[in-house]
This record gives C-alpha cells, sequence and structure tokens, in this order.
C-alpha cells in the first residue's frame, strides 16, 4: 500500500471527539483541508452495533479516527475490570466492522502503552507486544487494546484495507479528566497540589513509592503525531507515539507543586501499588517517518494548569476544600 493518504477534500470521522484526545484530533485536523465528521454521545451510542452501521453507511466518511474508548486510572480498572474489557471491545469491534461495510479508505486504532508486558526491555519496542505477562491492574484495559490492534492487522490481511494502530504513552493536557476516583497520575496530582494549595495544606500523598517511572506526551504533540500518521503512515505494525523520555512519579510530583505553587512537599503511601515499575517506549519508528515532539513537560504542565485553572473558576471542575 502507498504509505501517503491526502487529507485534502475528504471526510474524516473522529470517535470521541468530545474526550481529551478527541477534541485535540479535531482541533488539529482543522489545520487540513477536510470535512471533520463528529456526533454526540446522546445522538450515537457506539455500544449500539445497529446505529454504528447506520451512522457509517449514511455519512460514508473516507477516514476513520477511533480515540473513543473507556479510561481511567488504576483505581477505576480495579473497581470497574467489566466495564473495561466488554465496553471497550464491543465499542473498537463496532466502529471497525462498521467502517469495513462503509468502505472507508483509511483507518486510525488508539492504543495504549500499556498493552506491553509489566517487565519488558526499556525502551520499549512495538515488537514487544505479547513477550510476557501484563501489569495486572490494568490488564482488563490492556486486553482490549491489544485485541483492537490486531483486529485492525486482521482486516488489513484479510481484506487488503488500510486500517493502522498507533500506541501513544500517558497522554495529558486540556480536556483531562481531573475526578480523583479515576483520573490518571498528572491530573489526579494537579489537582492535590491545588488544592494544598488553596487550603494551606503541607503535603501531597502519591501513591506507591514514587519510583516508578513514566513517559508523558502532551495531547497536542499526540494528535499531532497522530494526523502524521494517518497522512504518512500504511504498515502491518502498530507505531509507538512518544517522546522517549521518562521521569520518576516522585520528580513528575514536584514539578507539578512548583507549577502549580504553594509550600507543599510529597509524601509517598507505599501501601498502594506502584503499577508498572518503567515504561519508556521506543519512538525510533516514528521519529524515523520524520516527526518530533515540540511541547516540553513544564511548559505542557504549566499549559494545563491554565486550563484546569480556568475550568474551577467556570464551575465545571469542583474541588474537595473548604
Amino acid at each position: 500500500m502507498n504509505d501517503g493518504f491526502d487529507l485534502r477534500g475528504k471526510r474524516v470521522f473522529v470517535a470521541g471527539h468530545r474526550g481529551m484526545v478527541g477534541s485535540a484530533i479535531v482541533r488539529r485536523l482543522a489545520r487540513e483541508d477536510c470535512e471533520i465528521v463528529t456526533i454526540s454521545r446522546e445522538e450515537l451510542d457506539l455500544l449500539d452495533q445497529a446505529g454504528v452501521r447506520r451512522f457509517m453507511a449514511d455519512r460514508r466518511p473516507d477516514a476513520v479516527v477511533l480515540a473513543a474508548a473507556k479510561v481511567g486510572g488504576i483505581l477505576a480498572n480495579d473497581r470497574f475490570p467489566v466495564d473495561f474489557l466488554q465496553d471497550n471491545l464491543i465499542m473498537q469491534t463496532n466502529v471497525i466492522d462498521s467502517a469495513f461495510r462503509a468502505e472507508v479508505g483509511k483507518l486510525l486504532f488508539l492504543g495504549s502503552s500499556c498493552i506491553y508486558p509489566k517487565l519488558a526491555a526499556q525502551p520499549i519496542p512495538e515488537d514487544a507486544l505479547l513477550t510476557g505477562p501484563l501489569e495486572p491492574t490494568n490488564e482488563w484495559y490492556a486486553i482490549a487494546k491489544i485485541a483492537g490492534l490486531k483486529l485492525c492487522q486482521a482486516y488489513r490481511r484479510q481484506h487488503g484495507v488500510d486500517y493502522i494502530s498507533a500506541m501513544p504513552s500517558n497522554l495529558y493536557g486540556p480536556g483531562d479528566n481531573f475526578d480523583l476516583d479515576s483520573s490518571h497520575v498528572i491530573p489526579a496530582l494537579m489537582r492535590k497540589a491545588h488544592e494544598a494549595r488553596l487550603s494551606g495544606g503541607s503535603s501531597l500523598e502519591v501513591w506507591g513509592s514514587g519510583e516508578p517511572m513514566r513517559e508523558f506526551l502532551h495531547v497536542d504533540d499526540a494528535a499531532d503525531a497522530l494526523i502524521y500518521l494517518l497522512k504518512n503512515y500504511s504498515g502491518d505494525s502498530h507505531v509507538n507515539v512518544g517522546t522517549g523520555e521518562d521521569i520518576t512519579i516522585a520528580e513528575l510530583a514536584r514539578t507539578i507543586i512548583s507549577v502549580v505553587g504553594g509550600d507543599t512537599h510529597v509524601s509517598f503511601d507505599r501501601t498502594k501499588p506502584d503499577g508498572t515499575p518503567r515504561k519508556r517506549m521506543d519512538v525510533s519508528r516514528l521519529f524515523g517517518k520524520g516527526w518530533r515532539p515540540r511541547i516540553s513537560l513544564r511548559n505542557g504542565l504549566a499549559q494545563t494548569y491554565e486550563w484546569f485553572v480556568r475550568h474551577v473558576e467556570k464551575g465545571h471542575v469542583r474541588l474537595g476544600v473548604a
């Protein structure tokens, strides 16, 4: 297949356009000469197979970016394993199947770095997939994402369609989820630091030892990379999307405190799980295609905090401080 896919004049359906990643993809697509197709959850439930098939047959997009997913942090994954496995399996299967039936020219499936083994060699290359046990705290979500990328590979091999998959590292940025029961590490720590500053609290509690290392990518950089792949990549293998750099959770917490402000120190709840010890991805395949990230972690955190404060002031985020 030809790697080039010209977006000019194309209809591009972004599934999950209200989420952090989907909304960033919509922002990035606005710079392309294409028609962006979206639909709200109230109008179309992606768990409804018949509804998704009708929508795809009616709108006939030329390309689909599958950014819709049920996502959450360690706590949510542990509490709702059925939801994370079943809902994601159904949702992604409905969209991929309906895209094929509607003869969509290109499809990009978004996965997650959690698909890799817990103790994978660092940095993690794409071919580390299925070489070892997964991290138990998010295996339900990981298994669903592995199934999605394998389904795209299966459609390529059986039907010759141009379906590709990308595996972003840990994402953060405007539109993130700051609910402490279901958020990932950056929004959770940012909210805790903000509430500590407002209440005069002296400590920010971090789950685990603070020693695990994670790679973080601003969602606008991720969106840029994903559109780059949509336009320039056609291959059977999924592609890692990240910065190739990582940081300890303890250092991340201190950086967030410095961005938020306040006289707060970091404490660690070692009764809570650490998760995977390290998760830095090998991004040589993506970088080799000519893409590089532009937003530094500190600048990205500052931008995210500004967004968070604006939404607190508007009442869109409720805080737990007196």
